[in-house]
């Protein structure tokens, strides 16, 4: 399995943004589509991809890249905050760390154990 990371960077971008809004990733993964249809790209699965787009926002959350936002910053239960751990993922997705082509590519070759916190953390070093 490889990750959309396409459609991640659009759910951390969404998480970046929320502020006071609740978190709504299936919302954001027909907004993705709708883009992705609008630039004459070929239609994903919109089930498919609201289902993926939900994975994701659990993956993020477990593996530290996103957690709840506090009540004090606006917190309600059903929105979030980027970690360090997710704004480096966002900064690599967007490609604004050195040697982020390569990062993502070194992230794409592990499939799913991309975002396993540790091995990404020491992948996201520039570690083995």
């Amino acid at each position: 399995m490889s990750y959309n990371w396409d459609l991640l960077l659009r759910l951390l971008h969404e998480v970046r943004q929320s502020a006071n809004d609740s978190f709504k990733p299936r919302r954001y993964a027909e907004d993705y589509a709708a883009e992705l249809e609008s630039a004459g790209r070929p239609l994903p699965n919109l089930d498919s991809l609201r289902a993926e787009a939900a994975d994701y926002e659990r993956l993020l959350f477990e593996g530290g890249f996103i957690a709840s936002r506090p009540e004090e910053a606006g917190g309600n239960g059903e929105n979030f905050v980027l970690t360090e751990r997710g704004s480096r993922l966002l900064a690599i997705l967007e490609g604004q760390e050195p040697g982020s082509d390569t990062l993502r590519q070194r992230l794409s070759e592990q499939g799913e154990g991309a975002l396993v916190p540790e091995l990404f953390d020491r992948l996201a070093a520039g570690g083995q």
